[in-house]
């Protein structure tokens, strides 16, 4: 698991099937690295959120079917950010 900050949704609009309608994040880590993740929580742009990786990506949307390999797992309620 990693600690990310949200700071968009991605829009599109073509995708595979596999994504089915799974919002997206885009997110960015400490190293300033941004990253796509689906979103089963409803998260907001600036929360703070911790990911789940790998096929326990696939587990966290509810759905194994679903392709990702990064989803979000939780919103953090407090986070002092380094």
């Amino acid at each position: 698991m990693d600690i990310n900050q949200v700071v968009g949704t991605l829009i599109c609009t073509y995708r595979i099937e596999g994504l089915g309608h799974c919002s997206l994040r885009i997110l960015r880590d400490a190293k300033g690295k941004l990253q796509v993740a689906t979103d089963p929580v409803g998260v907001r742009d600036g929360n703070w959120v911790f990911t789940v990786s790998g096929s326990a990506g696939r587990y966290a949307m509810g759905d194994a079917s679903i392709l990702t390999d990064l989803t979000i797992g939780g919103i953090l309620d407090e986070w002092d950010a380094p």
